[in-house]
């Protein structure tokens, strides 16, 4: 079985060395340990570095494409070059490679498809309150959003087997961390989680600019892939204002017509007012079974694009053999 930690970089020529020092080099159910950065258009000597580490492969984009396109390069790669499990982990040495044979052990046994580190973030010390508050929060949305059970969607310490590997697209540019959990929910991949710990920072988050920004950005995500893969659920959610407000307006002119209140032309202001809010809210449903229904061919796309990266992975494979020959 064959193993593949892959790091996404950008200008991590300074904290590399340290990540790569605590990888572990032999673990028990794996053939094969080998090693993969992609470096996203680091300005510093990032690549360089990774050389005179001895990393096997090494991947560069010409400019910045941010860290979710970085992920899925990392993920197209690691496939192409026969992974069965992938790890990803950060460049600064946030997460302790020591814990990367327990991140595998599920795969291995067959009890997961995905697992995730959890960083027990209430009880990091560098965390302040309220970021500890908005990680719970965010992984709490990420939960209901994705039927999961996932102490800390966050996290980035993460094993993937080769199945889901294939079976997931990143869609958004912020992060792929909730994407895929969501993903995976949607999809009825197993999601395990581990308690793992984490070491001391050694530098401000690139991804967090400030609290403002990661709020904005995560619930954004999350707001995005739940439309994306519950459009008639969403979309009812926004019509049901509109058509209870508006037959509660029709309902209030019924009753005062039904009883025979004088003057009930005064009252006609609630059918027009009523009518109204209840056409948009059908304008609203409708858009959403239109959506549903655009939904289901994303569904056939996804399965289409799924074979093809499978069939693409067998040839490859089959193509190496030929070569060994």
């Amino acid at each position: 079985m064959k193993l593949i930690i892959q790091i996404p970089c950008y200008n991590e020529a300074d904290t590399l060395p340290q990540t790569v020092a605590e990888l572990p080099k032999q673990i028990p159910g794996v053939s094969c340990i080998e090693t993969l950065v992609i470096d996203d258009g680091s300005t510093d000597n990032t690549a360089e570095v990774a050389r005179q580490l001895g990393i096997d492969h090494i991947i560069r984009h010409r400019q910045n494409m941010g860290l979710a396109r970085t992920f899925q390069t990392g993920l197209d790669t690691c496939l192409k070059l026969g992974a069965d499990i992938i790890v990803n982990t950060d460049a600064d040495n946030q997460y302790p490679g020591r814990y990367i044979p327990d991140l595998v052990a599920p795969i291995i046994r067959q009890e997961a498809d995905i697992v995730i580190g959890d960083r027990q973030v209430a009880q990091i010390p560098h965390f302040s309150p309220i970021k500890k508050l908005l990680q719970w929060l965010g992984s709490w949305m990420v939960r209901t959003v994705s039927g999961t059970n996932v102490p800390d969607a966050p996290s980035g310490f993460r094993a993937y087997s080769q199945e889901a590997a294939l079976r997931l697209n990143i869609l958004t540019r912020y992060s792929y961390t909730l994407e895929t959990i969501i993903q995976a929910g949607k999809l009825g991949l197993r999601l395990v989680s581990i308690p793992v710990k984490t070491n001391a920072p050694t530098r401000p988050s690139r991804l967090q600019r400030n609290m403002w920004h990661f709020i904005k950005a995560q619930t954004g995500t999350i707001m995005r892939l739940y439309a994306f893969y519950e459009p008639l659920r969403t979309f009812s959610y926004i019509a049901l204002p509109f058509l209870l407000a508006g037959i509660g307006l029709l309902g209030r002119f019924g009753y005062f017509y039904l009883i025979g209140i004088r003057g009930i032309g005064r009252f006609a202001q609630s059918v027009t007012i009523g009518t109204g809010l209840v056409l948009v809210g059908l304008i609203i449903l409708l858009f959403g079974i239109q959506a549903d229904i655009a939904s289901k061919h994303r569904q056939l796309t996804q399965e289409t694009l799924y074979r093809l990266k499978k069939m693409e992975l067998q040839q490859h494979q089959t193509a190496n053999k030929q070569t060994q020959r």
